[in-house]
């Protein structure tokens, strides 16, 4: 699995998220089958950033309704990336 197939995009619009940069967190939605190492080294390589820690979620799938119709949404996998002090991802602020 290559380094951009396992960061899909940056999560910023949630409270969150917002709250986690003052602790210098950054929240991703990452490939579901990347496990921890892949995402630090992803995250290292793309940014050149140094990764003190990683934390995962998955998230599962969920029935929702629309009118007459139901589906289920697609379950994803997130990674709440710590960085070392000083360090920090100026795309991701912009």
């Amino acid at each position: 699995m290559h380094i951009t197939d396992i960061i899909k995009k940056p999560v910023i619009n949630t409270e969150k998220a917002r709250n986690l940069l003052e602790n210098n967190e950054y929240v991703f939605i990452v490939d579901r089958r990347a496990n921890k190492l892949q995402i630090k080294d992803a995250v290292e390589k793309l940014f050149n950033v140094k990764v003190q820690g990683v934390n995962t979620l998955n998230i599962k799938s969920k029935n929702k309704r629309f009118r007459m119709s139901m589906y289920k949404t697609a379950a994803i996998k997130k990674a709440i990336v710590k960085l070392k002090d000083g360090e920090s991802i100026a795309a991701y602020e912009g």
